[in-house]
């Protein structure tokens, strides 16, 4: 039987499980946090007084600082073409004569509680007055209408690879920024950051419960497609970040050198998650495999020593690269 089949048949086996996914990993509309919740509220009398103690609590974040975070807000804004991949992928259906099917319904819930990170931190960056939010905004029209590939294709063991990675990158990138805020003197600023990550965490919890679940019923195709997706690399969904007048994906090496120099993102960091995904799924322990997939967990297994190898030969990048989003008159 061709493995496309088997993939179908796993998903379709996995969609019977969908409503407790949702229960576990998800939280209903009515109960979760919503962006007016952490800022200033317009409806109340002290809303000027509240935006004034958020600007001046801003002065005291530095330019990389101001550049992931703006680097990030764009990220998570771009969620309507990390939707419109996902909905693409095999077993995934929406809008069909019976309506959307299960793994539809996990994503437009999943999107929706992702939605309000980059809903929240551009209104921060807006009340901030730190950032030049015409650029901010050119760069985010921009990355939707260059879209998204992660070099999966329809492939959803692919997929959830990629999708378990990146949320617990996204978890990490936001929760060093909380850490770096609160050590400038910004609580606020620092639970907005640290409540993203705490929504981040949860869905990578949710996509790499996915990944065990097939490693159970099909674990040499899902270790060959984890072994394809970091002989790839994993592609950090700004990569084709950029700014007015500039080419596709020319931002994204100097947005990535901010993150490293001020510790919010690293190599290392890349390949701790490696090291985490290896003992979450229990690559080691895996039984009745392939030669081909014995092959690939030997691999996968070395990899994280070979990284770190070349990661701690890699040199942090000195000098700041200014951006069209932050000049550095703005935060002065």
């Amino acid at each position: 039987m061709p493995q496309k089949n088997i993939r179908l048949e796993v998903m379709q086996f996995l969609e019977k499980d969908i409503d407790s996914f949702v229960d576990e990993f998800l939280i209903p509309v009515e109960k979760i946090w919503q962006p007016t919740d952490l800022l200033p509220n317009s409806e109340n009398d002290d809303f000027l007084e509240n935006v004034k103690e958020l600007r001046e609590l801003a002065k005291e974040l530095p330019y990389d600082f101001w550049v992931v975070l703006v680097g990030d807000t764009i990220t998570e804004e771009a969620l309507p073409t990390y939707e419109t991949w996902l909905m693409d992928v095999e077993g995934v259906n929406q809008k069909t004569a019976g309506g959307d099917n299960g793994w539809a319904k996990w994503l437009r819930h999943w999107t929706g509680e992702e939605n309000r990170h980059g809903d929240l931190l551009n209104k921060y960056l807006y009340l901030s007055g730190r950032v030049n939010m015409r650029e901010v905004e050119i760069t985010t029209q921009y990355l939707i209408n260059d879209g998204f590939d992660p070099g999966t294709g329809r492939d959803p063991y692919k997929n959830f690879v990629f999708t378990s990675f990146q949320e617990l990158a996204t978890y990490v990138s936001h929760n060093r920024v909380a850490q770096l805020a609160k050590k400038y003197g910004d609580n606020k600023l620092s639970k907005i950051c640290k409540i993203i990550a705490g929504d981040e965490m949860r869905h990578h919890l949710a996509y790499s419960e996915f990944v065990n679940r097939i490693f159970k019923i099909d674990p040499s195709e899902m270790l060959l497609a984890f072994e394809y997706m970091m002989k790839k690399k994993i592609t950090m969904p700004a990569n084709l970040i950029r700014e007015s007048g500039e080419s596709i994906g020319a931002a994204f090496e100097k947005f990535s050198e901010s993150a490293q120099r001020i510790g919010v993102y690293t190599a290392m960091d890349y390949v701790d998650i490696l090291e985490k995904l290896n003992i979450k799924w229990e690559i080691d322990k895996l039984s009745n495999l392939t030669d081909e997939a014995e092959k690939a967990r030997d691999y996968l297994l070395k990899l994280p020593a070979r990284m770190t190898r070349i990661a701690e030969r890699m040199v942090t990048p000195g000098e700041e690269k200014i951006f069209s989003w932050v000049q550095p008159a703005m935060i002065k």
